[in-house]
């Protein structure tokens, strides 16, 4: 008996709650609450209490708004509570169809529903639905008719009965239509050559001209007329792998008339391809720069604007899919599977199956897709408005949450009913907009008109002036809305001849809110109201309350010490913010006894330091400068009377620097050594006394100064340089010229060796001398 009664006890806790689950406590989040509609606005469960005299004397109105519960217990009435609550009503709920029979069958339901909701307040309704047997199915065949894709084609020729035949085991209503692509007819993409635009394959191929897309046959129930108007058709080709299948993706969808979809059907767009696909961005390769505008472009059965429109992107193709209710199955090979698949993803309602080398398999292929398509039913939703938020609840037996905006049932069979919970929440008041709820890739759907419940519908008394107001103002939900000249919480203040904006601005600190919003601004003064303990605001301003000063140990104040403006004012023995410390200097005394060496105040028995110096007691100071070079100025003109400060040394380094002239140290501190304004090195030590900048200096006698320099030989060495410097130019340019006058003078006898000057007498020379050669004489 004893070991069932923890379980029993289980089930009677979990009976206590409903649908045994524990329920979200109900809570006000209330701020600046003026009236009732800024009541019911702030929060889900704010309500709003109109009962005269409600509120205490101080107390704000704000008062007024709380949760139901509290304000019961606070003492109002039920009947004074104003609660406006969220309402559906459904407008339209027509029952569920079993099967096709030439009408509009009904799958969805209810159709239309009305919510008027409290904002913050989920409002939750059931939506139905049931696949109805028989319904029609339109199956567009959409190919690809490049060179790689010629052996498909003969077997696609032949598809048509067998196609047919697999959609007449799902429904008596089937149709089939076929569409060709290949790519735009302009360089990269395609050879632009006139005759290769004409006849793009090997002369060994039959194959039609290039083209973007062309609808060949729209939809018809006749597997011949289909059989007939695909045998007609002939390869074509292009120049790059990708295609222009989202091109004719787009045009099949868009052009509805022309396709021949009908109404009342399952809408099957089969792309088979073995290639990829061009998307938005594509066409600048061949200068093509205007958008998609996703609208119909078809003349003669040819989509027109090919080469000048660009390729639509994903998002733009699955808008345009899911507008218009059409899911694809994207039939391809296995090397792009993977592609595609990834394409499915980004649009809603759509399959992926891998064609075997020849499409040979393509009827098994699109019968399996379709079953996969039909068995799973997706509720979202469009044109969901700002600030409201949509969730789903699938009510099946394989139900599925695949995204935050859509409920999904998988394995769903024909004519099984299954429904989903749809839980709508508005977060902000909103005036008569509305939004669809459907099941993706079927007509059926789900308006649901929306607005918000954000006034208050109080019972107010015809008395323009009652007695309530002094008989200065009238009731609006329980308070007073007073006449022009007087103000209050019950217009017993008149403001004569002044305004009320300037007895206003009284209440106002540095032209804030007034009273700080603790009180009411009654005749130029703040009338504070009470707090949530029962204890008042106070201040010029209302700005001070006793309850929001620092605790210690959870308690306020530590228990130690009273909260004034929020601040605590310690008893006799207590000290710190919240008077958590007794009052004792032990902890901060120090080995000469004093307090943290004179550098910090001793608070809650610890030093707290000033300006870097470090705890327990303030006697290093780990970010300070240098004390060498700081004291170095004092210690130069009190030891050696030099200086900077020679003149007023005893002024700013008398009670500073205490210090004594030695030969030799005898503290233990760091030696300083540091050049003074003469250039000598002076040696010193320091020790810090007690406080901030008091130091005691001992100071050695000698200071070591460099010899001065010897002018004479300075100058003496100065003069022989300059000399020496000068005969060496004068030698130097010396020998420059010789060197110049050599080399000119080999020149010259260079070129004298190399001219030949000729022996004969020149006529014209006229010697000075005659010379007479005397005829007698023998020379004896």
């Amino acid at each position: 008996m004893s070991r069932h009664l923890p379980l029993f006890l289980l089930f009677f806790l979990l009976s206590l709650v409903p649908n045994g689950r524990c329920q979200k406590e109900e809570v006000c989040s209330k701020s600046m609450i003026n009236s009732c509609n800024d009541c019911v606005t702030s929060g889900p469960y704010c309500a709003w209490c109109q009962q005269l005299n409600f509120t205490k004397a101080g107390e704000q109105e704000a008062a007024r708004c709380e949760t139901r519960a509290k304000l019961r217990e606070r003492g109002c009435r039920e009947e004074e509570i104003i609660y406006p609550p969220s309402v559906q009503e459904i407008l339209k709920a027509e029952s569920l169809s079993n099967s096709f029979n030439m009408q509009e069958p009904v799958q969805l339901s209810p159709q239309k529903i009305s919510l008027k909701l409290r904002p913050g307040l989920p409002t939750t309704f059931s939506v139905s639905f049931k696949r109805v047997e028989g319904y029609p199915v339109d199956l567009y065949y959409l190919m690809d008719l490049s060179f790689s894709m010629r052996d498909d084609l003969e077997n696609v020729k032949g598809l048509g009965k067998d196609l047919l035949a697999a959609l007449k085991k799902i429904t008596q209503h089937a149709q089939i239509g076929f569409g060709a692509f290949v790519d735009k007819t302009v360089l990269p993409y395609t050879n632009t050559n006139k005759n290769k635009l004409q006849k793009p394959c090997d002369e060994n191929y039959a194959c039609q001209a290039s083209f973007g897309y062309r609808h060949v046959l729209s939809m018809t129930p006749r597997s011949d007329e289909f059989r007939n108007v695909v045998t007609e058709q002939s390869i074509s080709g292009n120049l790059d792998s990708p295609e222009g299948s989202l091109d004719a993706m787009m045009q099949a969808a868009v052009c509805g008339s022309k396709i021949g979809w009908r109404n009342s059907s399952t809408r099957l767009l089969v792309l088979a391809t073995d290639d990829g696909f061009h998307m938005a961005g594509d066409g600048k390769l061949a200068g093509i720069l205007e958008p998609n505008d996703e609208q119909c472009h078809m003349t003669n059965n040819l989509y027109t604007k090919t080469n000048l429109m660009d390729y639509p992107s994903v998002g733009q193709l699955a808008m345009q899919l899911e507008e218009n209710n059409i899911q694809p199955i994207f039939a391809v090979t296995k090397d792009v599977e993977n592609m595609y698949k990834q394409l499915s993803k980004m649009i809603p309602k759509s399959e992926v199956g891998v064609l075997s080398h020849d499409s040979n398999n393509v009827v098994q292929l699109i019968e399996s897709a379709y079953n996969r398509l039909s068995s799973k039913v997706t509720l979202t939703h469009d044109n969901l408005p700002e600030n409201v938020r949509v969730a789903y609840t699938p009510r099946c037996a394989d139900a599925r949450q695949e995204g935050d905006n859509e409920g999904v049932c998988d394995n769903v069979l024909v004519g099984q009913k299954i429904s989903f919970d749809v839980t709508v929440t508005a977060d902000a008041c909103i005036n008569n907009k509305s939004f669809s709820i459907r099941p993706l890739g079927i007509k059926d759907t789900l308006t649901v008109e929306l607005s918000t419940n954000c006034e208050c519908q109080c019972k107010n008394p015809s008395e323009s002036e009652h007695a309530h107001c002094k008989d200065k103002g009238r009731i609006s939900c329980g308070i007073c809305s007073c006449s022009q000249g007087f103000v209050g919480q019950f217009c017993e203040c008149a403001i004569g001849k002044k305004d009320e904006l300037t007895l206003r601005s009284s209440c106002q600190r540095d032209k804030g809110i007034d009273c700080e919003g603790r009180g009411d601004c009654v005749c130029g003064r703040c009338q504070c109201h009470t707090t949530a303990s029962g204890s008042s605001y106070h201040g010029d301003f209302c700005e001070c309350d006793d309850e929001h000063c620092e605790k210690f140990q959870n308690r306020l104040c530590g228990g130690n010490g009273r909260c004034n403006c929020g601040r605590c004012e310690c008893y006799p023995g207590f000290d710190g913010s919240a008077c958590q410390c007794t009052v004792s200097e032990e902890g901060c005394r120090t080995l000469n006894n004093t307090i943290c060496y004179g550098r910090g105040v001793c608070k809650c028995n610890r030093c707290e330091c000033k300006d870097g110096y470090q705890r327990p007691h303030c006697q290093t100071c780990l970010g300070c400068p240098d004390p060498c070079q700081i004291k170095l100025n004092c210690i130069e003109c009190l030891g050696f009377d030099s200086g900077p400060l020679k003149k007023n040394c005893s002024l700013v380094c008398g009670e500073n620097v205490l210090h004594d002239m030695v030969d030799q140290f005898t503290f233990s501190s760091k030696q300083c050594k540091e050049k003074d304004m003469e250039g000598c090195w002076i040696k010193f030590k320091l020790d810090q006394l007690v406080g901030k900048d008091r130091y005691r200096a001992e100071i050695l006698k000698q200071r070591e100064c460099p010899e001065p320099p010897n002018v004479l030989a300075i100058i003496g060495g100065s003069i022989a340089s300059v000399a020496l410097i000068g005969i060496v130019l004068l030698l130097l340019i010396k020998l420059l010229i010789h060197m110049k006058d050599l080399k000119e003078f080999r020149k010259f006898e260079n070129e004298k060796k190399k001219s030949k000057w000729a022996e004969a007498d020149n006529p014209l020379f006229k010697n000075a001398t005659t010379t007479v050669a005397n005829p007698t004489f023998t020379g004896e």
